[in-house]
């Protein structure tokens, strides 16, 4: 367990610049109990203890706004930034050197049973306010934009945006960090071309009107 946090806190100071001494990241982030403390209730839903494990996740809920289901299972070096609103459903699987942001929801779409909730690969980046729900996959290095209800599989390697989500950047052409202003609007980008077509029709029917117009005089 010492050696879990030794490597949360390197990975906090890599992530946060706002990160100023080990104690500092020990004593005041969030991200770091929650992930911790579900070791012990992981443990204890494991050994069918589920009473016990829920409790001691309602406990870390109540402390520090972030709720992990005792079920879920959590890879190494996973950072929750900030925290508050995560939520992370029992059947959930998260990989290896995840970013989480606030109000992150890995959730169900139903009463289901069985696996319910995302799997997440290794080194996914989760944007603030994001709903990922139902039994799918999200590919390794994959990128989900801020406020993104992503409910189908996300490809490795790309970057989805939207309400639904939707792919914005493949393999080699996604940035390595989530820089939203740079970011292209799926919605605004239906919108326009929408706008273009429309502008299309109404060119062809003013061309229609005249010629109609034309054959009239002509008769």
């Amino acid at each position: 367990m010492i050696g879990e946090i030794r490597e949360l806190v390197r990975t906090i100071f890599r992530e946060d610049p706002a990160a100023k001494s080990a104690l500092e990241i020990v004593l005041c982030y969030p991200g770091l109990h929650a992930v911790v403390v579900h070791r012990w209730s992981h443990r204890l839903y494991e050994m069918r203890l589920n009473l016990l494990a829920r409790l001691l996740s309602q406990y870390m809920r109540w402390v520090t706004g972030i709720e992990i289901h005792p079920g879920a299972r959590i890879g190494r070096r996973l950072f929750i930034d900030h925290g508050m609103g995560v939520v992370i459903g029992e059947t959930a699987e998260i990989g290896d050197d995840v970013l989480i942001y606030q109000a992150v929801t890995l959730g169900g779409t139903g009463a289901d049973r069985g696996k319910r909730h995302p799997t997440i690969g290794n080194r996914v980046v989760i944007g603030a306010g994001a709903k990922v729900l139902g039994n799918i996959t999200v590919g390794d290095e994959a990128k989900i934009g801020a406020g993104s209800v992503v409910v189908k599989s996300v490809p490795s390697s790309s970057t989805v945006v939207g309400i639904p989500a939707k792919v914005v950047g493949a393999r080699g052409d996604h940035p390595k960090l989530l820089e939203h202003g740079n970011l292209p609007d799926p919605s605004a980008q239906d919108m326009a071309g929408l706008r273009a077509r429309v502008e299309e029709l109404e060119e062809l029917v003013r061309q229609l009107l005249e010629r109609r117009e034309q054959a009239a005089v002509s008769d």
